[in-house]
């Protein structure tokens, strides 16, 4: 089943429900369609999946303003098949066209005025492109999510069609952020911050880590955005180890902080549409830490403000994961190692709609990759002293010219 729909209105119309304004989504499709060309490509067949907005819907949210309610694990059945997964044909010269799993209203959301819905959005792609003509070397971008069992129907429908993974073909465009994207993300720290500041307040107030999280998620739902995850940690000396001690939902429900205990805040997701930050925190239940509690996160945060001090546009992630290695060293890291330094050997990230690379670790990036003015990216380290306990801090930042500029704005300090 395959229904399509153009509303007939003109290039350039108003859209009542989209952040961005019309002339946003042309620039960005003359971004992909330029890096095509460089590479070689008339055609890109472009996926993402929902839903929940951090699965993988970045791709085409960010091209069309498209998301999926349909989880991109939807079991086919006799009715549908492929549900959660969306593509985006882009061909030069042409507006971008899509094929959906939703019946959507085009004049209240999508920036693209053609498109298709399906039951199964994987045939209707490929009828798409055989009625086209379509053939030889096609880009297909999504290759690390889209399922073997769909690529293979994808191979079997369009047999004249060579695919070829692309699968940075949109990301290599995307990182460097408009001033509106910025001033979104600019909210999405706001929101971010809010939301962190009411875990923080709770969790250093002996509030059950399930309370405290609920406070938190609360204010990002209300604001319009979705708390992907919320990792909260609390104790001392190796029952700071685990970076979350309720693992299934991040939040124990039955387990408060006493005074005297270390608390560690993580709150990541997509905080305004789409946009994902994360910022974390540490403090001390009761506001009054020991002269060692506190010259461990300090010592801790004094490792983010020195890298973030260093990233400035042209700077190599290298050599801020160094930079990272050295304070860590001189602040007593590397003898005890916890859960959250042993899975993030690592400073920092650049942040879009996911966590994205370069990740500034010596083990996660490479040397040629480079910082640019208009990113938006993190500054975060894990310190761990034995017997005294473990804890973590995380910024969000815009990159400029000359300077850093901080978008998570939740207290350092709880005292």
């Amino acid at each position: 089943m395959a229904v399509t729909f153009r509303d007939g209105r003109s290039k350039g119309a108003a859209m009542t429900s989209q952040v961005f304004p019309r002339e946003e989504y042309e620039a960005r499709w003359a971004k992909v369609h330029g890096e095509m060309a460089r590479r070689g490509y008339e055609t890109a067949v472009i996926w993402s999946r929902g839903a929940s907005s951090y699965d993988r819907c970045a791709n085409l949210l960010w091209l069309v303003n498209h998301y999926s309610g349909h989880p991109g694990q939807t079991p086919d059945n006799n009715l549908w098949q492929g549900r959660g997964h969306n593509a985006v044909i882009m061909r030069a010269g042409r507006e971008p066209e899509l094929h959906n799993d939703e019946l959507l209203e085009p004049a209240d959301w999508l920036a693209t005025d053609n498109w298709h819905w399906h039951q199964n959005p994987i045939r209707g792609t490929a009828d798409a492109l055989n009625e086209q003509g379509i053939t030889g070397p096609v880009a297909i971008v999504g290759t690390d999510f889209l399922p073997c069992k769909y690529m293979d129907w994808l191979r079997e429908w369009c047999p004249r069609i060579d695919w070829c993974p692309e699968d940075d073909l949109v990301k290599s465009v995307q990182h460097v952020k408009s001033p509106r994207e910025l001033d979104v993300f600019r909210e999405a720290g706001d929101i971010a911050s809010r939301a962190l500041t009411l875990i923080m307040e709770g969790l250093v107030s002996g509030q059950t880590e399930a309370e405290a999280a609920a406070a938190g998620a609360a204010e990002v739902v209300r604001r319009g955005g979705i708390p992907a995850v919320i990792r909260l940690s609390h104790g001392t000396g190796d029952e700071m180890n685990n970076f979350s001690r309720y693992p299934l939902s991040g939040a124990d429900p039955d387990s408060a902080p006493v005074e005297g205990d270390f608390v560690r805040g993580w709150i990541m997701g997509p905080m305004r549409h789409g946009y994902f930050l994360d910022p974390g925190r540490t403090a001390v239940c009761g506001r009054r830490p020991s002269n060692t509690q506190r010259e461990l996160m300090e010592a801790c945060m004094g490792i983010v403000d020195g890298v973030m001090a260093k990233i400035r546009p042209g700077v190599s992630p290298h050599e801020l994961a160094r930079e990272g290695d050295r304070l860590t060293r001189e602040a007593g890291g590397g003898d005890t190692v916890d859960q959250a330094g042993l899975q993030w050997p690592l400073y920092g990230h650049l942040c879009d709609m996911m966590f994205e690379n370069p990740m500034y670790g010596l083990s996660t990036c490479d040397e040629d990759q480079l910082i640019q003015g208009n990113m938006v990216c993190s500054s975060e380290a894990f310190l761990a002293w034995e017997g005294v306990g473990a804890v973590g801090f995380e910024q969000n930042l815009i990159v400029h010219e000359d300077s850093v500029e901080v978008i998570t704005t939740t207290p350092i300090h709880w005292e």
